[in-house]
């Protein structure tokens, strides 16, 4: 009886740590109003900022990224762009994330160069604004640049602070398999 509740124990423990690591499933949502059918990630990718891992052991509040891709399909004319919300903390400020050149997107194969875009006004958003003071803009993306993320084993936001210099925000985990999973269920193959 004890050997089986160990067992019982364990096999759950083990399903719970392999779904703890599944990717985030990307979800679709039909804006009634517009009539825009809308892809996203059900959550936003966390990017923390580079290189400050000992800032956390000390308990400073640091800023923090959230990006998430987002398909807009109007009648079958597809645009994609790039959901970013910025959160301050109390190290250094990040300047006007929708100020010209503000934002550089760094993979493997070199960066990507952000431009604002307007994005489709709905009913609802893709994704909730983590704070209410933080910035969230969208960004311009095309199937290619989505396809380049999701094959990046590197993913950083580079981000132009309030006095000039340049924050980088990276994931704590590998964010390919998100990004693929997001594709495929987009249906964003090789052309």
């Amino acid at each position: 009886m004890r050997a089986s509740l160990i067992t019982c124990l364990l096999l759950f423990g083990c399903m719970a740590g392999c779904a703890s690591q599944s990717s985030p499933k990307p979800v679709e949502a039909l804006d009634e109003r517009t009539g825009v059918t809308v892809g996203a990630l059900k959550e936003p990718i966390e990017l923390l900022p580079s290189g400050q891992i000992s800032a956390f052991v000390s308990a400073k509040h640091l800023s923090f990224a959230y990006v998430g891709p987002v398909e807009w399909n109007r009648s079958g004319d597809l645009s994609y762009g790039l959901w970013v919300n910025i959160v301050p903390g109390s190290d250094e400020q990040p300047g006007d994330i929708r100020a010209s050149q503000a934002l550089t997107l760094i993979l493997d194969d070199g960066p990507v160069a952000l431009t604002l875009v307007e994005a489709p006004r709905l009913g609802r958003e893709p994704y909730k604004q983590v704070v209410s003071w933080g910035q969230t803009a969208y960004f311009d993306l095309s199937a290619e640049s989505l396809r380049r993320m999701a094959a990046s084993s590197k993913l950083e936001l580079a981000v132009r602070a309030a006095g000039g210099s340049i924050m980088h925000f990276a994931p704590t985990q590998d964010t390919r398999p998100t990004l693929t999973h997001y594709l495929e269920a987009r249906g964003i193959t090789r052309d």
